[in-house]
């Protein structure tokens, strides 16, 4: 009974989390003028925050709200509990053990790699033709990203579970404002 409790919770918290992960993805590339994400960041590393940009700063701190919420993050999810009431990804992973625990597990840290390298590339793009620099300035920008999260998840307590829509929402909105002043 609690495994389809976390388990519908997960599916409500990712499809609230969809509009806001596409909106933000379609602000960026309205703002860069393409169509593919390769090229969307090439072209944020050539203007290289010369000036400080409102649509990809509002990118970022949408796609941070969609972080938090899709990797289970302390704001929205605490792993470390013993209330299975309280819990939304944790308490499907109750009852799995051996090959079926590590498939879960792996596809965790799928999800925290695959929106953290997409919030390090907007956050810090690469900026040289030598690709070791690039890999070196992509691990500085993914530990950043591990520190922004400890620093969250250190100050914040966890938020009600009737709260987590609304930062979902607000990730929406700010990602969609981003949308509407990169078409401007």
């Amino acid at each position: 009974a609690f495994e389809g409790m976390g388990a519908s919770r997960e599916v409500l918290f990712g499809a609230l989390a969809e509009p806001a992960l596409y909106l933000a993805l379609a602000a960026l590339v309205r703002h860069t003028h393409t169509w593919g994400l390769s090229e969307s960041f090439r072209i944020l590393s050539e203007r290289n925050w010369m000036a400080v940009d409102p649509t990809v700063v509002l990118v970022a701190v949408a796609l941070l709200g969609v972080f938090l919420v899709e990797n289970c993050r302390i704001p929205v999810d605490d792993p470390n509990t013993h209330l299975e009431l309280t819990m939304i990804h944790e308490v499907m992973v109750l009852d799995h053990s051996g090959p079926d625990l590590a498939l879960i597990v792996w596809g965790s840290a799928l999800r925290l790699w695959v929106l953290g390298s997409l919030l390090a590339g907007i956050a810090l793009p690469a900026v040289s033709s030598n690709a070791w620099l690039n890999m070196g300035l992509f691990v500085i920008a993914v530990l950043g990203l591990g520190i922004v999260v400890g620093v969250i998840e250190s100050v914040m307590a966890r938020l009600r579970m009737a709260v987590v829509p609304h930062l979902l929402v607000g990730s929406a909105a700010l990602a969609a404002t981003a949308l509407l002043l990169g078409m401007r």
